[in-house]
């Protein structure tokens, strides 16, 4: 097992390198012991739902915030060690689960954990983390959401339920009116891969459609790449298109 001292040494001095954190979350023993450099912190929704997430303080405050949204495997140590190289760059980062605390091991049990969760209440959720994010003393007040696949999703969602200065989708699904998009505040970053056989040509670019209508500033970005190809632990990895993203 590497060392865990030997990890927060490689997320000690910002900017951490791509390749570094991608070696990192390529190592489960690795990626656990940077997961395990954030903080547990628990708050009350408003309709009193206990709900947990994963903390990081930025080093030096005031400083922008960042949410990050899971995978439909749910809050693992691969979206952590994420959170941790965010900190590592001078972000507060804070990684949230939807699954009430459930991660998946197999597709089946993660098809199973998305279809369970409640839209409202994943919804609630993320409103609370962001007015947490909002109220702290070390943050600026700007937060950020990002997320991947079904977390790509609801990185989007968030942004409906509170608008924030930025929002990131990595392959996500985004089918929206622009009606639906006129709470949106900030800039919206697309990733795409041309290969992904759902969350495709013909969606994003309804998406794309739908953003210019409704007014909204964004950037979306294609890879000749497949579905979850920032991901280092899955088959589908594309180590040059996840560094340029």
């Amino acid at each position: 097992m590497l060392a865990r001292r030997e990890v927060m040494r490689q997320f000690a001095a910002a900017p951490v390198a791509v390749d570094s954190l991608a070696a990192v979350l390529a190592n489960p023993d690795a990626a656990r012991a940077a997961a395990s450099s954030l903080e547990t912190v628990t708050i009350a929704t408003a309709s009193g739902r206990e709900v947990s997430a994963a903390w990081g303080a930025p080093a030096a405050a005031p400083a922008p915030s960042v949410v990050l949204i899971h995978e439909w495997w749910g809050l693992n140590d691969y979206i952590k060690s994420v959170a941790a190289d965010f900190v590592a760059r001078g972000y507060g980062a804070l990684a949230i689960g939807l699954y009430g605390g459930k991660v998946a091991t197999t597709p089946d049990e993660a098809k199973t954990f998305m279809q369970a969760m409640q839209n409202e209440e994943a919804s609630e959720t993320c409103g609370a983390w962001i007015d947490w994010l909002r109220g702290r003393e070390d943050g600026s007040g700007a937060v950020g959401t990002v997320g991947w696949c079904f977390g790509g999703g609801w990185s989007l969602n968030a942004s409906l339920v509170r608008p924030v200065q930025a929002t990131v989708i990595y392959y996500g699904n985004v089918e929206r009116k622009p009606e639906e998009l006129a709470p949106l505040a900030g800039t919206v970053q697309g990733h795409f891969g041309l290969q992904d056989a759902r969350i495709n040509e013909e969606m994003v670019s309804g998406f794309e459609q739908a953003l210019e209508e409704a007014g909204k500033a964004h950037e979306i970005y294609w890879y000749d790449a497949d579905h979850a190809f920032a991901n280092p632990t899955g088959a589908r990895y594309d180590e040059a298109d996840a560094a340029l993203a």
